[in-house]
């Protein structure tokens, strides 16, 4: 019986420490700031005014890698959706790549904004 048990609790541990389970990349924790200082810097390059650029997770993916939505404000009112991804550490998004998706989502729309 012990043995059994034994055997029971090393196959439960060898399954929950496989691959397969929903918990994000390593790389994943950082992945939103470091789309958005690519997307800001790319901004910059190319003399592209903006007044702010919000980024966040959407739950999507493109080829494996994490979906990262941003809406950059270029005033008057007009904000203009960029979907980015990172390949090996460059960002990639929409504009370059039309095959990544960013279509309308309701990513962040619980996040309410306050201020003066």
């Amino acid at each position: 019986m012990r043995a059994g048990l034994v055997a029971l609790v090393v196959v439960v541990l060898v399954a929950a420490g496989c691959g397969g389970g929903s918990s994000p990349a390593p790389d994943s924790a950082g992945v939103v700031p470091t789309v958005r200082s690519a997307l800001v810097a790319r901004l910059h390059a190319k003399g592209i005014g903006y007044r702010w650029v919000a980024c966040l997770r959407n739950g999507r993916s493109f080829r494996g890698r994490e979906i990262v939505r941003c809406n950059v404000n270029f005033g008057d009112p007009h904000i203009e959706a960029y979907c980015g991804v990172l390949v090996r550490g460059r960002l990639q998004t929409n504009h370059e790549n039309r095959a990544i998706p960013c279509h309308r989502d309701r990513a962040g729309f619980h996040i309410s904004v306050t201020g003066s």
